[in-house]
């Protein structure tokens, strides 16, 4: 059964896709079956993976609507070693057109129900905003694992996310969970952005992943060649990051299984 993780933060420009889409990358390359969802209109982790999201045949907001079932829109990134659910601006219409389904909160969940046998891992990139295809996102996942970039108004954003989960924990999905606060775009020199993180630290404690993601150029680039750090230059800061941070998820996930698993 897969483990499904929601990538979430409603606050633009802290690493959400980068995470996504280098994660995804990392845990796949640990032998892991891995099927990432690009749930953002902007189709930034599609691009990202080298999927041309002008020229979709069918993508994610085919399956929100019904319109084809998800493996019909599933891709092979066969240079990567995953598959990908493509997303490009028609999912904005889907967000309209969800409000007159029935179950318009759970379509993604259902359309995902049928492949967890075929994952290890299931991502989930998030728009940058607490709309329907963010809470689809929610109530489908097991987990959360929020980016924050260690900067003062970051901890405003979280407490409104936070909120959030708790409320859809207890009205929709009682199986989510806080994965993990991933501090991004981390630069230890600047002192305000390790007192952001010894904040983190003190309210959060475990929750807060050991690995942290520093600014990279190469990270930054990486995009625009369509692939993940880790194949774009895989000596890199960032990509080195990437994969402490793929075997820290990994490893708590190890610990949480039951002994007879």
């Amino acid at each position: 059964m897969a483990r499904i993780i929601t990538i979430a933060n409603q606050k633009g420009g802290v690493g959400k896709t980068t995470t996504s889409v280098n994660l995804a990358a990392a845990i796949a390359g640990k032998r892991n079956r891995v099927l990432l969802v690009d749930l953002d209109p902007q189709g930034n982790a599609t691009m990202g993976c080298g999927v041309d999201k002008y020229k979709l045949k069918s993508s994610c907001c085919d399956v929100l609507l019904g319109e084809c079932r998800l493996h019909e829109a599933v891709i092979t990134l066969d240079e990567i070693g995953m598959d990908i659910l493509p997303a490009n601006a028609d999912l904005t219409a889907a967000e309209v057109g969800l409000m007159d389904l029935p179950l318009r909160e759970k379509r993604l969940s259902l359309a995902l129900e049928g492949s967890q046998e075929d994952y290890d891992y299931i991502f989930i990139d998030c728009p940058p905003s607490l709309n329907m295809l963010t809470i689809n996102a929610l109530v489908a996942s097991g987990g959360v694992l929020v980016p924050l970039q260690t900067e003062y108004y970051a901890l405003e954003g979280l407490t409104a996310l936070m909120k959030t989960i708790e409320q859809l924990k207890h009205s929709r999905n009682p199986d989510l969970q806080l994965e993990g606060i991933l501090r991004t775009m981390h630069d230890p020199r600047n002192n305000l952005a390790v007192e952001v993180s010894a904040q983190l630290l003190t309210h959060f404690k475990d929750k807060v992943f050991n690995t942290v993601i520093p600014r990279n150029v190469r990270v930054a680039e990486a995009p625009s060649h369509g692939l993940p750090v880790l194949m774009y230059d895989k000596s890199s800061r960032g990509a080195i990051s990437y994969l402490a941070l793929a075997s820290e998820v990994l490893r708590r996930h190890a610990q949480c299984r039951p002994a007879s698993a």
